[in-house]
This record gives C-alpha cells, structure tokens and sequence, in this order.
C-alpha cells in the first residue's frame, strides 16, 4: 500500500468522521428548533392569556366605575336584561329540537364550545343584531356586576326618565369595551329587533346567567 492509498483512506475517514458529526450537529438543530418552537407556543398562549385576564380585570373596573344613580342603573340594566333575553330567544327559535337543554343564555355560551350546530346559530344571531363576542363579555360583566341590586323597567318607564341614554352612556363610561357594548345593546332595543318584554322580569332572568354567578 503506497502513500497515495494510505492518505486517500484516512482522508475518507476523516470525512466520514466529519459527516458523522454534521449529521449529529443538524439532529440537534432540529431538537433545539422544536423546542425553540414549543417555548414560543407557550410564552405566546400565556401571553394571551395574561391580556385576557388583564382585559377581563379592566372591564370590571369599568362597570363598577360609573357613579350612576339607582335609576339610571336600573334604565340600563334593563336594556341588557332584555338584550340577553332577545339573544337567548333567537337561538332557540332556530334551534327548536334542542330548547329543553339550552333553559338560560347561561347554557347557550356554555354549549356553543363544543357544539359546532350551536355555535354557528349563535354566530347568526349575533350578527343579525349588529353584537360581536365582545359586547356579550361586557353585557354579561354588567348583569352580573349589577343582578342583584336593579329593578327592571319596561321600556316605557324607561323613556319616562331618559330621554337619551345613549348620551348617558357615552358621558358615564368611558371604557370602550364596554361603552360599545351598552350602546349597542340600546341601539337592538331601540330598533325593535328584541322580543317584546315582560311587563315584570321573571324569575328566570336571575338566573340568566347561573353558572358564571356561582
């Protein structure tokens, strides 16, 4: 075996050794990049988690902010009492065969997670009347923020009192979420798209919401 053998077969093995470790190098690559991965998905679901709660936490602040006086919060918690109700009476006009186990709003939002047939007609529902997800989170945080301190008026007891509580509204709140929300929530009424309301709130109405009031 001459030289020229001998230093062509160790140059191969030197390749060899050197392959060996790109290959090494490139599994670890991939093993850091799927971690680098994995940490993002998680700093970027706590993060967003973190701007819910953060969200969540300031429209709180918002509803119990306002001064309002007793009447003006029973006029407002009347038009969303009817606004949830209207919600609530529309997807079960669609939904016909499954009214017995959608009872309250309460069962609607809870349903429409996993139930794809419910979640479209809520979707439809919304859209009719002119809401989005936001404005049902600061309608639900005002109900339950207020449920058990208001008296329910009826819309002409209401026009009684003010004449304009969309100004109300818009000098009173000054979160956007929801000032949005109670605005528009006046605005359905108004333009006679709810159900017609009962001349006293039922019974069920306190219980619109159970399972996010216990």
């Amino acid at each position: 075996m001459n030289n020229e053998t001998t230093t062509l077969i160790s140059l191969k093995k030197a390749m060899k050794r050197v392959d060996h470790k790109l290959q090494a190098l490139e599994a670890q690559f991939k093993e850091l990049d799927f971690i680098k991965d994995s940490l993002t998905q998680k700093f970027e679901h706590h993060s967003k988690a973190l701007a819910s709660q953060a969200a969540q936490d300031e429209l709180w602040t918002a509803v119990l902010a306002p001064k309002f006086t007793s009447m003006e919060l029973n006029i407002l918690h009347s038009y969303v009492i009817d606004v949830l109700v209207c919600l609530h009476t529309h997807v079960v006009e669609k939904l016909p065969d499954l009214v017995r186990g959608l009872p309250t709003l309460a069962s609607v939002l809870r349903r429409k997670v996993k139930n794809g047939r419910i979640r479209a007609v809520w979707e439809s529902v919304l859209e009719e009347c002119g809401l989005q997800e936001g404005d049902i989170r600061a309608l639900c945080t005002f109900f339950i923020a207020h449920g058990n301190k208001t008296e329910y008026y009826v819309a002409k007891v209401r026009h009684m009192y003010i004449r304009d509580v969309s100004l109300l509204i818009t000098n009173m709140v000054k979160n956007q979420s929801l000032q949005g929300g109670l605005l528009r929530a006046v605005q359905v009424i108004e333009k006679g798209k709810a159900v017609s309301a009962p001349e006293e709130p039922k019974s069920s109405l306190k219980e619109l919401i159970p399972s996010v009031k216990n």
